[in-house]
């Protein structure tokens, strides 16, 4: 039975939660973007601004002009934000909970791993749930290279030829701002740990016994799969596996599909917004 103090803890948890989820969107305290100035429609400016862009850049300087936030994209993630620490929006982080709290009243053994930390947001908040309920024996895992997205191994992964993400500079976010990013919220300590390194190097090998709540963000292929072969069959009868990149990356898609019908996964996924998935591990 439900004491009025439970109910006082639950909602002190509940407002705390949901104050780190629009602190870490930036939903709570909205940005004001500054985009690049780009083309124009007279060519002669077009040329005009990419040589003055050009010179800029030398100095450490860029053209932009300042922009509002959209509440809308930013509650489904679908804007690239300047000073966020995470880009998956509410919806996605909503999910992140209900995906933890269930595994936590449940008693489904194991601990909380994201593939594709970024800027550490969702990985900070993975961290934020489990002291928000008090749990001490179970561990945040944030697995990134720290250096952006790897290059397409096209031999061995034909579905990433083209792609350009292992250019975008933006993606790359070294491990000691991702520490400073915990520090802040001031939720870094023993409870996280960090696998530096392509997934090719680290997941094969990483100290993970068992995974309560496994969260994959990697883009590519390559990283999806290397996440799905080495740290899948460690989840837990009872937990999930979050797809962050299923509908915006057919790459990504088409790692999940070929992942589970080799495997015989017949788990049904269930979408959490315009870009992601999740399922529930029940075997």
């Amino acid at each position: 039975m439900k004491t009025a103090s439970d109910a006082i803890t639950q909602d002190l948890r509940e407002a705390y939660l949901d104050l780190l989820k629009r602190t870490l969107t930036r939903s709570a305290f909205p940005e004001t973007p500054y985009r690049p100035i780009l083309a124009t429609s007279s060519k002669a400016k077009s040329r005009l601004n990419h040589l003055i862009q050009a010179v800029l850049r030398l100095r450490g300087l860029e053209l932009v002009h300042r922009s509002s936030t959209d509440p809308a994209l930013r509650e489904r993630g679908g804007d690239w934000p300047i000073e966020a620490e995470t880009m998956i929006g509410l919806k996605r982080l909503g999910n992140l909970e209900h995906c933890i709290v269930g595994v936590l009243g449940d008693g489904v053994p194991g601990d909380l791993v994201e593939t594709g930390v970024w800027r550490g947001g969702a990985s900070i908040f993975m961290r934020g749930v489990l002291m928000a309920y008090g749990v001490k024996d179970r561990t945040v895992w944030a697995a990134d290279s720290f250096e952006g997205l790897p290059r397409p191994d096209a031999g061995r992964y034909p579905a990433d030829r083209g792609s350009l993400l292992h250019a975008e500079s933006y993606l790359a976010v070294s491990l000691e701002q991702v520490k400073i990013n915990f520090r802040r919220y001031g939720l870094l300590d023993d409870q996280v740990r960090f696998l530096k390194g392509w997934f090719r190097d680290t997941l094969p090998n990483a100290p993970v016994d068992q995974i309560a709540v496994l969260r994959l963000d990697g883009d590519l292929y390559e990283s999806t799969m290397d996440a799905l072969k080495h740290l899948y069959p460690k989840v837990s009868s009872g937990g999930y596996v979050i797809v962050d990149d299923y509908y915006s990356n057919e790459t990504c898609r088409l790692a999940v599909t070929d992942y589970r019908e080799f495997n015989g996964i017949e788990e049904p996924m269930v979408d959490i917004d315009q870009d992601a998935v999740y399922w529930q591990q029940k075997r």
